[in-house]
């Protein structure tokens, strides 16, 4: 496993991380991958330590905190060796975001509590508005939990690029988080990342397979659980995705399944700016396919080019997404 400087942080990261939606479990309508099981997400959480995957990306809302309180399980006894990155904003998706101070300090007290541990590698604030990144409450309440040693450091999850972008002008966020993959590459056409070289900060890169699209091994039979945000999305779009991952995995020369995972990560890799990429882990199988992504090092450039032609030709984005 390589290892990436947190933009100007001082925190070193796993390229590959470990995105902790999924583990969280089944919440209220279409929010989540359906149904877990503990115990599974637990190996896949410790076969990702031992692999040295190092940073985890959970939220609060996630479960309803179910994820963060499965990391804490996963990192007892060895908290030195994780960097954990969670989100204050949305503590349950049935409820509306609040971002006041007074919610923002007590989201990251509750998450310190599941956590089990005294500290946050990352508070991320989850899908800010704009005048939530402005505001000087946010500034006061982000800067007493620097000083009070309860976050290392801070930065924003935003709910698309442009939002990140805005993040890093109005807020000068150290850390910002948007959805990037092979079918989805706005974080380069919209300047994000040119951005974030620019000031110095970090780009954590979620959604790396597209919500599970580009392994390949989705198609028009699939039927989803649950409680799967992936039901909720048109026929058009879910169609759309299958397809274009068909022919984007053709074109990286990969076949479904794991080469597809591991060109779609290595894609996401080959980028400067990115700090790490956070594929959702439910399985040590997949702890275990992500990582070897490091190990194979960025795609070649002829076929990162060869990625974003075919995305200046083909929309592949034709509903509006649910934020993650």
């Amino acid at each position: 496993m390589k290892y990436r400087k947190l933009g100007e942080t001082g925190i070193l990261v796993s390229e590959v991380g470990f995105g902790a939606w999924g583990i969280g479990g089944r919440t209220a309508g279409a929010t989540s991958y359906g149904d877990t099981d503990d115990a599974q997400s637990l190996a896949a959480l410790r076969r990702a330590l031992d692999l040295g995957i190092t940073f985890f990306d959970t939220s609060s809302a996630y479960g309803s905190g179910h994820s963060e309180v499965l990391i804490g399980r996963a990192v007892a006894g060895g908290r030195d060796k994780a960097v954990i990155a969670t989100k204050a904003g949305y503590d349950d998706w049935t409820k509306p975001a609040d971002f006041s101070a007074a919610a923002i300090r007590r989201s990251t007290e509750l998450s310190l509590k599941r956590l089990g541990t005294d500290y946050l590698d990352v508070l991320q604030l989850h899908n800010p508005p704009s005048d939530v990144l402005s505001a000087d409450e946010t500034r006061e309440v982000i800067a007493s939990l620097l000083a009070e040693g309860k976050i290392r450091a801070w930065g924003v999850s935003a709910k698309n690029p442009g939002g990140a972008v805005e993040a890093l002008r109005v807020a000068r966020a150290p850390i910002v988080q948007a959805n990037f993959n092979m079918m989805d590459v706005r974080v380069v056409t919209e300047g994000l990342l040119q951005e974030v070289i620019r000031q110095g900060a970090a780009f954590i890169a979620r959604t790396p397979l597209c919500f599970g699209f580009l392994t390949g091994t989705i198609d028009r039979s699939t039927a989803f659980a649950a409680g799967d945000h992936r039901a909720a999305w048109s026929r058009v779009q879910l169609d759309n995705w299958i397809d274009g991952a068909r022919d984007l995995i053709s074109a990286v020369s990969a076949t479904p399944g794991r080469e597809a995972v591991l060109s779609a990560l290595r894609f996401c890799l080959s980028f400067d700016g990115v700090s790490s990429v956070i594929p959702g882990v439910l399985h040590p199988a997949e702890a275990e396919t992500n990582a070897a992504a490091s190990d194979q090092g960025p795609l070649p450039p002829e076929i990162v080019e060869r990625v974003l032609e075919i995305n200046a030709k083909r929309d592949f984005f034709v509903s509006p997404a649910r934020a993650s």
